[in-house]
């Protein structure tokens, strides 16, 4: 009875073994287990004892699979069969042609039935991406809070949100500062503004895309209930590098501006004018953990020649994990025919955390 015992279990694990994959490295070691992918740099394999296993796909000599693997070649071509090794190149035996041999410097991706389901559902969503898709963004925090011979708060909170496929991109972005004084008996606000807005970029070509905005901004201190922009324009990628990109923009807008009622203007002010729209924008990143991102857009007024505004915008981000950075952010805003009495430039000096989610815009 025991022999019986034993000589199952014997046969048994030869059976799983023969349904192992091997891969066989230049120093002469032998891997056992299921290869799951490589990307022609690295090649992952599940073994049982060791669990995942990442061997350089260099240093792989022999391959001899007992599932069907999906190998991509730099042609563009796919082979999909059990693959074994022979004077250095690979065979994979196909359904369709039968045994074809190619080279192993051929050979850009390997990926098991499972990876290869999930890729080609990853290109198919690329390709028909839905609305809901490819969002990722950051939510900038600071706050300063005195209390005791003095009482003040000032905070600020910033968030943007992108979706980016390899055809558009969507971005949407809102900004609000508010601080207070209540040191003495009347609490007095010191600042209370709110920005945001959407913005659409539609590439068609690859160096060249066309942009439509619309911008929303509120400031108590400019007497500015309301500014609200819609434009639209052409932008050039001056740069386009994996870790920087530079865009020129150039086009026009149609502005609102909307005032409270003041001694000057009883009966508040509204101003409609038509704008040029110029800017540039830059996102580096420097290194692992830090990242750099500045924006700058001027608009000279057509309606009311002479007069003008501009906007800037600088961060800088140290990540500490991967989804929280500290942030340092500059901001200034300008106007060039503010109501009476009221100062041209607006700034705006802030650090505090950075939350990241999602991946690819930021």
């Amino acid at each position: 009875m025991r022999r019986s015992v034993l000589c199952g279990v014997v046969l048994c694990l030869l059976a799983v073994r023969a349904r192992a994959d091997q891969v066989t490295l230049k120093n002469g070691d032998r891997l056992t287990g299921t290869i799951v992918k490589s990307d022609a740099k690295t090649m992952l394999l599940k073994t049982e004892l060791a669990g995942d296993v990442n061997v350089q796909w260099d240093a792989v000599t022999s391959i001899v699979s007992s599932q069907p693997l999906h190998l991509a070649l730099q042609d563009g071509q796919t082979l999909v069969g059990t693959v074994t090794t022979s004077d250095g190149k690979l065979d994979v035996a196909t359904k369709k042609t039968g045994e074809v041999r190619t080279p192993k410097d051929a050979v850009v991706a390997v990926r098991n039935d499972d990876e290869q389901k999930s890729h080609d559902a990853e290109i198919d969503r690329l390709r028909n991406p839905h609305l809901t898709d490819f969002w990722s963004g950051i939510l900038d925090t600071g706050l300063s809070v005195t209390r005791g011979n003095s009482a003040t708060l000032a905070y600020n909170l910033s968030a943007k949100a992108a979706r980016v496929t390899t055809s558009d991109k969507i971005s949407v972005y809102s900004t609000a500062v508010y601080a207070s004084d209540d040191t003495t008996r009347a609490s007095r606000t010191t600042a209370h503004a709110i920005r945001g807005g959407i913005r659409g970029d539609f590439n068609i070509s690859d160096r060249w895309f066309v942009f439509g905005f619309s911008d929303f901004e509120y400031d108590q201190f400019q007497d500015l209930d309301l500014r609200n922009v819609l434009g639209g324009g052409l932008g050039y990628h001056a740069i386009k590098k994996k870790n920087t990109t530079f865009d020129l923009l150039g086009g026009g807008d149609y502005e609102q501006e909307f005032f409270s009622t003041s001694a000057a203007f009883p009966t508040g002010l509204t101003r409609k004018t038509g704008e040029i729209v110029m800017g540039e924008e830059l996102d580096s990143k420097l290194n692992d953990r830090t990242i750099v991102s500045e924006k700058f857009s001027i608009f000279p007024n057509v309606s009311e020649t002479g007069n003008y505004r501009f906007q800037l915008d600088a961060t800088a981000a140290t990540k500490l994990k991967a989804w929280l950075s500290w942030q340092v952010t500059y901001s200034d805003r300008y106007l060039s025919n503010p109501l009476p009495g009221l100062k041209k430039n607006d700034v705006l000096l802030s650090t505090g955390l950075r939350l990241t989610f999602g991946k690819g815009a930021f």
